[in-house]
């Protein structure tokens, strides 16, 4: 039933999405007490929700740009599941917004697969994840992905691997401007946290539990498979599943590393982890276990509602 809806791009599959979404968003304000709701505070939730909404949209042209996935919407059907999950990744403006960069990032360096505009491309990427680190230091981590794009390209040409440091280099450039003349110093503006913590106990209620577990058991199982998969891929392909996983993987790292563990950190594993799944899901042939493997990934996120 479930497989049977989103097995194709249909108009009422992103209403069921922004359904989702709407629904996380406001689950992640239902204890946020005011004495009046000003017309700030109106605009200022609405602009929020407009990233959550620009930030789905992007990822779902990332995958149909590059062929990541079939012509499905599994991947934005599990990105609004995953928000339900852990609603406090709607709750987080600085978040939101480097997660947005860095899928803006990501999806210049993907496009490097057709290997024109390279210079550009290489460029654009790293300054989008310089961007992001503005917003949430950890970020940065995500230029590791840039470089090790040019390893899967097989790169050999000098400047293409100094272009990225150029790119970072040239926001750091613009910010340390933008704070002499705005703060008379240096480095007054980049006030994102640059601290590290090793301290999970946040992590330690059900409903963190429960969701991370879901994430990491259906995200390790679907990797299994998807790294087996890369292999059949189409050659001019493979090179963009494995920037996905990498991907991956610097956001697992940049949630080891976040130094406040309140939840919303899991926004950067959202889209890699989807990509993924979905990529599992489309190669299940039984039938019977696909709709129960989907039926179990949606049921979850609202069975979190209630605790």
């Amino acid at each position: 039933m479930i497989t049977s809806i989103f097995n194709k791009s249909k108009p009422i599959n992103f209403i069921i999405v922004l359904f989702i979404t709407v629904l996380a968003f406001i689950t992640a304000r239902e204890n946020l007490v005011i004495e009046t709701v000003t017309t700030a505070f109106v605009v200022k939730q609405m602009a929020v929700f407009f990233i959550c909404i620009a930030t789905i949209l992007i990822f779902n042209f990332i995958i149909s740009k590059n062929n990541l996935t079939k012509t499905n919407t599994y991947e934005i059907l599990l990105f609004s599941l995953f928000l339900l999950a852990m609603v406090q990744t709607t709750s987080h403006t600085n978040i939101l917004l480097s997660n947005l960069f860095v899928l803006l990032g990501l999806r210049r360096i993907i496009s490097l697969r057709s290997q024109k505009s390279i210079k550009s491309k290489l460029f654009d990427a790293a300054l989008w994840v310089a961007v992001a680190s503005l917003f949430y230091f950890w970020a940065i981590l995500f230029v590791i992905v840039i470089i090790l794009s040019l390893i899967f390209y097989s790169d050999n040409n000098i400047r293409h691997w100094i272009i990225p440091f150029i790119g970072v280099a040239t926001v750091f450039s613009i910010m340390v401007g933008v704070s002499v003349v705005v703060y008379y110093d240096f480095f007054e503006i980049f006030k994102s946290s640059r601290s590290v913590s090793y301290d999970f106990s946040p992590y330690n209620s059900t409903k963190y539990l429960m969701a991370i577990t879901m994430l990491f058991s259906f995200g390790i199982w679907s990797s299994i498979f998807y790294l087996q998969s890369i292999k059949r891929k189409k050659k001019e392909l493979r090179a963009s599943f494995k920037i996905v996983i990498i991907a991956a993987i610097m956001a697992f790292v940049l949630i080891l590393l976040a130094p406040q563990k309140n939840g919303s950190e899991f926004l950067f594993l959202f889209a890699p982890l989807a990509i993924i799944i979905t990529n599992y899901i489309e190669i299940i042939e039984d039938k019977w276990f696909k709709e129960v493997f989907l039926a179990v990934l949606v049921l979850i996120p609202f069975l979190l509602l209630m605790l």
